[in-house]
């Protein structure tokens, strides 16, 4: 049943959270990332990356009405799987199985909101299972990276139901990651794997050890 205009949010917000410099667990920061650079969206909506900032986030939350939230998720399945929770399903999982600090931190944003009387009414979860989170300045898996595009659709049909149209276009946001760690730039100045050692050093580090 459609939700009646009284029942709509006026004040939405999308939030991409992880940590780009840890491949998959950069998921969520990359899919907000991308809706700005592909959707044009209304005033209501705002557009942030959350990186793994935690508490600092309690502000944003405690203003919105409704809640969109990117990010890499372990759900148990297989690779580049792609899940949605919604209200209160978000923060019994988030509380339930934490892959990262960054899962711990915000676990404690929404319990302190909920606290307060000020958590939003509405909270959806766009998370993917990670392939690959233990490699310091990697990229997305392609596995993961190729469900960008899917989240992005899953967040626009949720804007939807709240009455918010997403068209083809751009977002303009402050909010958004800094342009040295924006997708295209990390990628063009990322060394080779060798090079940056980035799953250690086998002089230290041997795989028998």
């Amino acid at each position: 049943m459609p939700a009646s205009h009284h029942d709509l949010p006026r004040r939405i917000l999308i939030l991409g959270i992880g940590n780009v410099l840890w491949a998959d667990e950069g998921f969520g920061v990359r899919c907000v990332e991308a809706m700005a650079d592909r959707f044009a969206l209304p005033e209501n909506v705002r557009l942030l990356d959350g990186g793994t900032q935690g508490l600092y986030l309690l502000p944003f939350l405690e203003e919105a009405e409704a809640v969109i939230i990117f990010d890499a998720i372990d759900f148990g399945l297989e690779p580049g799987t792609l899940h949605v929770l919604r209200d209160g399903d978000v923060p019994a999982f988030m509380g339930a199985k934490k892959m990262s600090l960054h899962q711990t931190g915000f676990q404690e944003v929404l319990s302190t909101a909920q606290l307060l009387g000020r958590c939003p009414d509405k909270l959806t979860l766009i998370g993917c299972q990670p392939a690959e989170i233990e490699d310091f300045g990697g990229s997305l898996r392609p596995i993961v990276s190729d469900r960008i595009p899917e989240a992005l659709s899953a967040a626009v049909a949720e804007l939807a139901r709240w009455g918010v149209e997403a068209r083809p276009g751009r977002t303009e946001s402050i909010d958004l990651v800094d342009a040295s760690l924006a997708r295209a730039a990390y990628e063009d100045g990322r060394p080779d794997a060798a090079l940056a050692c980035r799953s250690g050093d086998e002089r230290f580090f041997p795989e028998d050890s």
